[in-house]
């Protein structure tokens, strides 16, 4: 057995040389082509090119939405090139969701988000978005609309189920009220919290504050007492490093109305 073993192993021996000769080396190292061109190319920000094409077909589609509701839109733009916005009353809510959810040339049937955004400087200080998507057209929306501390906004609900708890969220951070939602309450903060923690105006340390006290068995609130005096950091975003391509400086163009053009003639 073992002289048959020897005379299997044998050839093996001698193919070896062979076979590794005819093997490259692969380098598990990648290497860097340090040339001129790839040098520039990695030296150039990321910019999201946007295309001319897409950009005119949102604003004619825009112009069209404008058309179909002159009540309610009073101004279309776009955004970073591919983006539609459209600004309505706060009266046109429930009409304007309602008309992109159900009509054929829309189809917005997904809320994916609802945001507010506060801007004291402003007689109307909040603004409320509504992001919508569309799968069978495969397009984004983005709607906006205003109102103030007192002005109640009407409630979304009826139009997208998912619209409650965004409300709630809203209403919890920034105050604004939904009229006629199923269940306005708080969502984030804790039940007999005071004030709305994402406005402008409410400070970052808060008003109270939450502690266990062993004296009493329980979690108690009392006012907020900071053992030393509140700092301010003013620290240099990651962001303004590069003005031209901050967020303020980015491109909204602003898509005339039909009625607009009319006015200048």
């Amino acid at each position: 057995m073992f002289s048959s073993l020897s005379r299997f192993i044998r050839p093996l021996k001698q193919a070896r040389p062979l076979f590794i000769n005819n093997i490259k080396c692969i380098s598990t190292t990648p290497r860097i082509l340090s040339s001129a061109d790839t040098s520039k190319a990695e030296m150039k920000p990321t910019i999201r090119p946007t295309n001319e094409l897409k950009t005119a077909q949102l604003s004619d589609y825009g112009v069209y939405l404008a058309e179909c509701l002159p009540k309610y839109i009073q101004k279309v733009q776009i955004a970073h090139g591919d983006e539609l916005e459209i600004m309505i009353s706060p009266d046109g809510v429930i009409p304007v969701l309602t008309f992109l959810k159900d009509h054929h040339l829309a189809q917005f049937e997904s809320l994916v988000d609802i945001a507010g955004v506060d801007v004291p400087t402003r007689e109307y200080r909040f603004e409320i978005v509504y992001n919508l998507l569309s799968l069978r057209y495969n397009a984004r929306i983005r709607v906006k609309t205003y109102t103030d501390e007192l002005t109640p906004v009407d409630s979304a609900c009826d139009v997208y189920k998912a619209a409650n708890w965004y409300e709630r969220e809203i209403w919890d951070m920034y105050g604004v009220y939904f009229a006629n939602h199923p269940d306005l309450r708080r969502i984030l903060t804790d039940y007999g919290f005071e004030g709305h923690p994402f406005r402008k105006d409410f400070p970052l340390s808060g008003y109270v504050e939450v502690r266990y006290d062993d004296e009493v068995k329980r979690v108690v609130v009392e006012p907020l007492e900071l053992a030393q005096e509140f700092r301010k950091f003013d620290l240099v975003g990651p962001w303004e490093q590069f003005p031209a391509y901050s967020a303020e400086s980015a491109a909204i163009k602003e898509v005339p109305l039909p009625g607009e053009t009319a006015e200048k003639k």
